[in-house]
Parts: C-alpha cells; sequence; structure tokens
C-alpha cells in the first residue's frame, strides 16, 4: 500500500500485553498519521480495547515501545494521555448525567477567577463547541434529560475541546441514527482538514468504508495487517477479521434463516391490549407466541426499549390490560416478571446489565439467586457446573468463571448478559439491541443462538436498530414510530428493510391514520 508523506504523530510497536492466562496483545504495531481516519478492527476479543487502554494508559505494557510526535513516551494515566494530547470517547458514554451539559464538557477544566468558577464563561463556550457539532440544546440543563444520541455528542464535544492530536472515537456510532452519524461525519472531517489525527472504532462496516482511510485489523491479540480502507474489499476485510471463509459465517447465518412460518396453534404467552405509559409510549397491542420472535423496528426514540421495559415490569404500565398464558397479570415489578418466566437483556449493558467488579460466574448466577432468594445462596459446586455450562455454549472468551467481567470484551460481556438470563430458563425472553457494538462473527453466534431458541419453544422479543438483522430473526415486526406502534408485519413475501422503512417514513398506522 501506499504511505502517507507525512510522519506518524502516533507510532506503537511490538506493543505486548498480558494478563494472567491470556496474552491480549502479542507484539502489535499501530501508526496514526496527522489528518487521517483510522479504522482499527477485529472480532471482540481482537485486541482494541486494550490496544485502546494501552495508549490512554488505562494499562501499562509489558513490552514494546510508543512513540509520540517522533519521542518515545511513557503514559503513566488517562489524565497524562490526556496531557499529551490525546482524547477519548469509549463505546460505553461515560459522563456524570446528574450534572449539566456544560458542566459535563468542562469538569475538572472548568476556568476560574481568583479560585471561583466562571460559570458564565463555561455556558458560553459549552453551547459554541456543541455549535461546531450542529447541535442547539440547553447547556444548562441536566445531562439526564437528554437522550443517549445526545448524551455521545456531549462526549465528543469534551473530547474535541481539548484540542487533541489525537482522538479516539470507540463506537461513538452506536446510539446514533443515521442523520446524527452522518453531522458526526462532518464533525470528522473537520478534524481531519485541520490536522488532527482520528482512531475510530466501529462494527459497522459501510460507515468504516465511509469515513475512514486506512485500517488496521487485529485478532486474538496480534496484527494481521494495515491496509488502506479503498484496496481492501469488504469481503476480504471480514474474512480478516474472523480468520476464516466469509462462506463459513454465510452458512452460520443460514442456520438463522429458518422457516418464518409459525405454527397456527401455538399458544399466546404474552398478550398486550392498549398496554401504554402516559410520556413514554401510547397505548398498544401485542400478542407473542410461543416458539416465536417477535423484531421490534424504529429509528431512535421511536419506543422500542419503552415498549420493551413495559413487558418486563421494569417501567409501570398506566393502561391496557396485560395477560400470560391467557390470565390477567399486573406486572408491578421485574420480579414479578421473573416469576411469570419473563427474562429481559437491557441494551445498556453498563449500567443496567453487568457489574465490573464481580467475576462472570457471579454474574451469570445473578438472575436465578434473585429468584430463588438471598437467604438460599446456590451451593457453590451447582454454580461451578451452571457457569461451565454456559460458558461453552456461549463461547464466552476468555473462558474464565473467576476473571472480573469489566476485564472482557464488549461482546462477551453481552454473551454474559445472555447467560444471565438463559438460566432462568425463562418462556419469552426480551433481548435489547444484543448485538450493539458485536462485531460479525459474534453477531452471528448471538443470531444462531436466539433461532435456537426460538425453535426450541421459547418465545423471543428482538430488539435491533439493524433492520436486516430483523429481518432475518423475526417471524413478525411491529413497526414503532414516535413511540407508537404504527404496524404489525408478518415476515414473509414483499416485507424487507425499505418496505419497513416507508412504513416509518409515512407513519401510517394499520388502521391507516397517521402517527
Amino acid at each position: 500500500m501506499g504511505e502517507p508523506t507525512t510522519k506518524p504523530v502516533l507510532e506503537m510497536t511490538g506493543i505486548r500485553k498480558v494478563f494472567p492466562g491470556v496474552v491480549a496483545l502479542d507484539g502489535v504495531d499501530f501508526r496514526l498519521f496527522p489528518g487521517e481516519v483510522h479504522a482499527l478492527m477485529g472480532e471482540n476479543g481482537a485486541g482494541k480495547s486494550t490496544l485502546i487502554k494501552v495508549l490512554t494508559g488505562v494499562y501499562d505494557i509489558d513490552g514494546g515501545d510508543i512513540l509520540l510526535g517522533g519521542d518515545e513516551v511513557h503514559i503513566a494515566g488517562p489524565l497524562a494521555a490526556q496531557k499529551a494530547g490525546i482524547s477519548t470517547v469509549y463505546q460505553e458514554v461515560n459522563l456524570c448525567t446528574n450534572l449539566t451539559v456544560a458542566e459535563n464538557i468542562f469538569i475538572g477544566r472548568e476556568p476560574r477567577t481568583f479560585g471561583k468558577i466562571r460559570w458564565g464563561v463555561i455556558r458560553k463556550r459549552a453551547a459554541e463547541l456543541l455549535e461546531r457539532l450542529d447541535l442547539n440544546i440547553d447547556v444548562s440543563a441536566p445531562l439526564s434529560t437528554y437522550s443517549l444520541a445526545i448524551q455521545q455528542m456531549v462526549a465528543i464535544a469534551r473530547a474535541v475541546d481539548i484540542s487533541a492530536r489525537v482522538v479516539i472515537l470507540d463506537e461513538p456510532t452506536s446510539s446514533l441514527d443515521a442523520s446524527e452519524v452522518e453531522q458526526l461525519f462532518r464533525v470528522m472531517r473537520r478534524l481531519k482538514a485541520d490536522g488532527v489525527a482520528i482512531l475510530f472504532v466501529s462494527h459497522f462496516l459501510d460507515q468504516i468504508y465511509e469515513i475512514s482511510d486506512r485500517l488496521t485489523v487485529l485478532r486474538n491479540g496480534q496484527l494481521i495487517g494495515e491496509y488502506r480502507t479503498a484496496e481492501l474489499p469488504q469481503v476480504q476485510l471480514v474474512e480478516k477479521m474472523i480468520g476464516k471463509e466469509l462462506a463459513t459465517l454465510e452458512g452460520l447465518e443460514d442456520k438463522a434463516l429458518r422457516s418464518r412460518t409459525k405454527s397456527a396453534a401455538a399458544e399466546p404467552i404474552l398478550q398486550a391490549k392498549g398496554v401504554g405509559r402516559t410520556g413514554a409510549i401510547a397505548p398498544f397491542d401485542l400478542t407473542i407466541h410461543r416458539g416465536e420472535v417477535v423484531g421490534l423496528a424504529g429509528l431512535l426514540g421511536s419506543g422500542r426499549t419503552e415498549l420493551a421495559r413495559l413487558l418486563f415490569g421494569a417501567d409501570k404500565a398506566d393502561t391496557g390490560e396485560l395477560s400470560i398464558d391467557g390470565k390477567p397479570v399486573t406486572l408491578r415489578d421485574p420480579q414479578v416478571a421473573m416469576r411469570r418466566g419473563i427474562a429481559f437483556s437491557s441494551e445498556n449493558r453498563r449500567t443496567e446489565g453487568i457489574i465490573g467488579d464481580l467475576s462472570v460466574r457471579e454474574n451469570i448466577i445473578l438472575a436465578l439467586q434473585a429468584a430463588r432468594g438471598w437467604t438460599r445462596p446456590i451451593p457453590r459446586r451447582k454454580q461451578d457446573e451452571i457457569v461451565e455450562k454456559y460458558i461453552k455454549a456461549l463461547q464466552i472468551r476468555p473462558a474464565d468463571p473467576e476473571r472480573p467481567v469489566r476485564n472482557l470484551s464488549g461482546g462477551n460481556q453481552q454473551k454474559v448478559l445472555l447467560a444471565r438470563w438463559l438460566i432462568t430458563e425463562p418462556r419469552l425472553l426480551i433481548i435489547d439491541e444484543p448485538t450493539r457494538g458485536i462485531d460479525v462473527g459474534a453477531k452471528a453466534e448471538i443470531q444462531k443462538l436466539v433461532a435456537e431458541l426460538s425453535d426450541g419453544g421459547m418465545a423471543v422479543l428482538f430488539v435491533s436498530a439493524e433492520l436486516e438483522e430483523v429481518l432475518r430473526l423475526s417471524h413478525k415486526i411491529a413497526v414503532l414510530r414516535d413511540r407508537r406502534l404504527i404496524e404489525e408485519l408478518d415476515n414473509g413475501a414483499g416485507v424487507d428493510a425499505e418496505r419497513i422503512m416507508q412504513t416509518i417514513a409515512s407513519g401510517q398506522t394499520a388502521s391507516g391514520a397517521t402517527s
């Protein structure tokens, strides 16, 4: 491939990082040049997050060298990285939602006069920063009042304001809709034109090919290669990432493309009639049968998560009737739902899912222990048997039940969450964005798992922003817009992503009324 004409602003050579029993990075090289967008690619567990944490000083290296601007550096911690001109926006938004937007942008860097914080200056500069991102919001409002997508943009504004030579964007688009992604890309192109080097991590291949100049592929902690994006076809990129011919992956996904035909005699597990919650989602009707996968499709903010939370009792409906096995039920809280055989894996695995300081084993047995009662602890031998079974079944890597779950990649943390709920043997599994931020191989594994659970008789409510994924797995699809369920489609002939997008765009309800 052709070499850039400038010298690299960042050069990492022979980077090695070892955890007990695991070589996370094995002699990895990485270069980043001024004024480029460089994509870091690989499956979950390939070493991407570890490399970023090494670069930002979260981890010390066990071997290798790091050069910044041609000078060898030792990055002693995140603050040292920031002072060196390295800004990071992580996959999970890492901000203080109880503080205002302006406070989040300037936290730790507040302008002061004689020791007093200049709040007016902070608000003015915060508004100007967000205006660069084409974001016009009240910077004096608490961050918690804004959507996850807006919070992501605030995190990016904070990173940009540090005037960094290197900006690391780790899955920044995972919570953004199409217009917000384009908004972000405009900002990235502006930074690139200013000579900023951008390290970009995303599992959306179309985005990688739209915005990046070069890419580096890691697999199992090793460097596979560095390539010009325009010179590497997508098929070859996927093969390099997963270490197998794409036909193998396609064969795996073909297994998920099983018959769409559901038995007309299958009994309903859950029926919702006029169920809704003021300010969250308008009243809706929905029936889920045994062995059926129901997909929820809609744009960001359409009400998918709000609907799912009502059916688990995480939020309480204030209208309508809910029945399970034909009997009316009030889901006052998740414990009631769990006793009725309903499980819920949240889209926000960091704040509503994993407990980072606990081990893989402790995270997996959490829901089962809660259902059993804390006064009746599960014997350790039984815990070990259950956890070993699901680590093998879901191919959780590394296969160490005592490893703190925070040290696992995002994809493997998601598998731990799924294992937590599967051991409760639910009749209805609600999974919200299970493949968000997941690599191609892990995504196919989870799709295969959903198909197998359905074939075994489990009902699944499947929430995903990726329409192709919803279409691949679902027997029927409930389409939402503006927090209303506007149409229910049987997934058969004539139903494709374009049809769903047309339904969303038109806003037509099943009765023909506009939403």
